[in-house]
């Protein structure tokens, strides 16, 4: 093994020594789960293998009556989160922030088109609150959420709900998450929703593992 992916494996390890230490009780990861639409072939569904596979969302407290959720892309194989929609039933008041720090992404509100592709499948039909949304800006897959990078979306809450409110309604389905995932190496656009949560330690695996992939990217960006 040379000495790049030994001090790479060193970095994961390391991370997640840290990680589990910390108290994480606040931060809950969700999967997601490939929406299979009529006349979806082999390709397709290798897609979504890709999708459920590398995409998670992270749901923290963010204080001041607010909620983060965090989004992120573990690779290595090539795709994008360039949409996410939310189907609230009246746990979220509004989008107070989009964090697009990480230098690769940039994500705007409203996203085009107004709802989840293939939420007609989804029972009931996935229906996507008005201004509850975000996409990518132009150019859509290199600004989405490409392999290694992360995307953090703030909502402010009801005034009579606090953060475990919204772990329960993730929990009964009255709220869901939805993603459109493009740039996968055979083409094609896949959509996914949320679908149940990573019990810790795996999580903080889980977190370390993105971690240390987004560092490690950033640097062989920067060389």
């Amino acid at each position: 093994m040379d000495q790049k992916k030994i001090k790479k494996l060193l970095l994961i390890c390391a991370t997640a020594i840290v990680l589990s230490g910390l108290t994480a009780q606040a931060n809950v990861t969700y999967l997601f789960k490939h929406i299979v639409e009529p006349g979806d072939g082999p390709a397709q569904l290798a897609n979504g293998a890709i999708g459920e596979a590398q995409m998670f969302v992270t749901v923290g407290d963010a204080g001041l009556s607010q909620v983060l959720f965090s989004f992120t892309n573990i690779g290595p194989y090539a795709s994008s989160l360039t949409g996410v929609y939310f189907d609230d039933d009246g746990v979220l008041s509004a989008i107070t922030s989009i964090d697009n720090s990480d230098p690769s992404v940039s994500f705007s509100q409203y996203a085009k088109p107004a709802n989840l592709k293939g939420a007609n499948q989804l029972s009931p039909p996935y229906m996507t609150t008005p201004g509850f949304s975000a996409d990518s800006d132009s150019p859509v897959v290199p600004n989405g959420v490409n392999p290694g990078e992360s995307l953090g979306i703030i909502f402010g809450l009801q005034d009579d709900k606090i953060f475990s409110n919204v772990l329960s309604s993730l929990n009964d389905g009255s709220l869901r998450i939805g993603i459109n995932v493009q740039g996968f190496r055979n083409g094609g656009s896949e959509s996914f929703v949320n679908n149940g949560v990573i019990p810790a330690p795996g999580a903080l695996i889980l977190v370390a593992i993105g971690t240390a992939l987004v560092g490690w990217l950033r640097r062989r960006r920067t060389l």
